[in-house]
């Protein structure tokens, strides 16, 4: 799905939590926060439409070999 470029603004609220993980993430990736949530979404949409085909998310750790999948709501 093609996001289009025309912009609306949305207003939410964050726990104090969730905020200061946004916060500490932005400035880790050096993104705005808008930035990085919309990079968060483009995620979340991909994942989504692969997972919906019937893939399979994992993480893996290099050392152990070991591997984890993800589970999306």
């Amino acid at each position: 799905m093609p996001f289009m470029d025309d912009k609306r603004t949305m207003t939410f609220n964050l726990t104090s939590k969730e905020m200061e993980a946004l916060e500490r993430l932005a400035e880790r990736k050096e993104m705005t926060k808008t930035a990085l949530l919309r990079h968060a979404l483009r995620l979340f949409v991909l994942v989504d439409e692969r997972v919906s085909q019937g893939h399979k998310l994992f993480l893996e750790d290099e050392k152990s070999n070991k591997k984890a999948e993800l589970m999306l709501p």
